[in-house]
């Protein structure tokens, strides 16, 4: 899989990316990351990316000019990248679409600065995400986002397959609650389930502990978890 960034600050994404299971990943040739600086597509001395907005208003926008060229080149590169541009306006990024934007063969992240993009931008675009309701200063953290909820799905990733199939939301619901040593702590002691050997039990128990984390930490999942509907949550 590649997978390629446009930012204006390209710098920021490689000391994240080069280590833990990112930089293992790309290692092993699982992924491989790119990160292009939008200002090698401007034509001015200054390599300006930014305007004022028509109408009045605080900030800067990004320019059209150079975000379509820069675009247009890197999409003509094969495999063609799915070209998603991260905004607050975009569609709830979700587990679900990480599945889905794993089994791309490349992706092209745009990220926005200042106070957003020309609107006319957005035309080029397979999708337009956003990973929550609240404004970053610049769509490069949410771009990382998008790029290691993707890359921890590829087979070989993690290691152990197993790792990705048992997290949140991949049936709908949070992971259930886990221990390790020691057995009791400060007053609480780790469910007697877990140190019966039974895995029977345990998985019973696991399950139950899901829809149980679900329901107090997340309601709003419940409605739409794989299977919760009819089970009892205690």
């Amino acid at each position: 899989m590649n997978i390629s960034f446009l930012s204006v600050i390209p710098e920021v994404f490689g000391p994240y990316l080069d280590a833990s299971i990112m930089g293992r990943a790309q290692e092993a040739g699982i992924v491989s990351f790119a990160a292009h600086d939008l200002r090698r597509w401007t034509h001015d001395r200054h390599r300006t990316v930014d305007d004022a907005p028509f109408g009045g208003g605080q900030g800067m926008l990004m320019k059209p000019e150079p975000l379509f060229e820069a675009i247009r080149d890197l999409s003509s590169e094969e495999p063609r990248p799915r070209v998603i541009i991260l905004s607050p306006a975009g569609r709830p990024f979700t587990q679900r679409d990480a599945r889905r934007l794993s089994k791309e063969e490349a992706l092209l992240l745009v990220c926005g600065r200042y106070e957003g993009m020309d609107e006319r931008v957005y035309t080029l675009a397979d999708e337009v995400v956003s990973v929550g309701d609240f404004v970053l200063t610049g769509g490069e953290l949410a771009a990382l986002c998008v790029a290691d909820a993707c890359v921890r799905l590829l087979p070989g990733a993690l290691g152990n397959e197993r790792s990705a199939a048992d997290e949140s939301f991949e049936d709908g619901l949070l992971e259930f609650a886990q221990y390790t040593r020691p057995a009791s702590f400060e007053g609480m002691d780790v469910p007697e389930v877990l140190l019966s050997g039974d895995h029977g039990k345990v998985d019973a128990w696991r399950r139950q502990s899901a829809l149980e984390r679900t329901r107090r930490m997340r309601p709003d999942l419940l409605a739409e978890a794989a299977g919760a509907e009819g089970e009892e949550v205690r």
